[in-house]
């Protein structure tokens, strides 16, 4: 059985071509997960859009397994800029 950590990550890059997922379990409960989704193809989209283009294939991981997946979306700008504030 894959961990569900590297479901999430393999579904979203499969829908995302050429993105960068990191896919995060801070409660090590493998339900509750956190992903950040780095893609030129957020260029130029609201923050709704964005969202609902990485959620839409992961529709039948949360008929299943996953129960919550905070969810932050950057293009590669935003994301170069994100990293070197912190």
């Amino acid at each position: 059985l894959m961990e569900l950590t590297l479901e999430i990550k393999k579904t979203i890059e499969e829908a995302l071509e050429e993105s960068e997922v990191h896919v995060l379990d801070p409660m090590q409960d493998q339900t509750h997960l956190e992903a950040i989704v780095i893609s030129s193809s957020f260029e130029g989209m609201p923050l709704v859009r964005r969202h609902q283009r990485v959620m839409k294939p992961l529709s039948q991981h949360f008929a299943t397994k996953l129960h919550a997946l905070a969810l932050k979306t950057y293009t590669p700008q935003e994301w170069e800029v994100k990293r070197s504030q912190s």
